[in-house]
């Protein structure tokens, strides 16, 4: 049998697509946020139309952000998503590690 060849992944699949390291870490954040948008619906048994209501925007555009087009939302917009749908945001500004010269962005889902 043929060995199919694969490349290790760098734990960031948009980087590994090809995106800048900056562009890489807001899709990443903005994924998160997404899925923590996904878990509040389902926790609270909402529909996309309800969920859209209370977030203050239409459900088309509400689905389509769900369905993973990010391109077309803010990381703020995100965040007032999750407020509306009873969610905690917090940003965090720190220094970063002298062994990284640029800082980072992510997104931590607490329980």
């Amino acid at each position: 049998m043929a060995k199919i060849p694969f490349e290790k992944s760098s734990g960031n699949v948009f980087a590994d697509i090809g995106f800048t390291t900056a562009e890489a870490a807001e899709l990443t954040a903005k994924s998160s946020m997404i899925i923590a948008i996904k878990d509040t619906i389902e926790q609270r048994k909402l529909t996309h139309q309800e969920a859209a209501r209370l977030c203050g925007t239409d459900q088309p555009t509400f689905s389509k952000v769900l369905r993973g087009r990010m391109e077309s939302v803010t990381i703020d917009r995100l965040a007032s998503w999750l407020n509306a749908l009873g969610r905690d945001v917090e940003i965090i500004v720190k220094a970063s590690p002298r062994r990284r010269r640029q800082g980072r962005l992510r997104v931590i889902e607490a329980a």
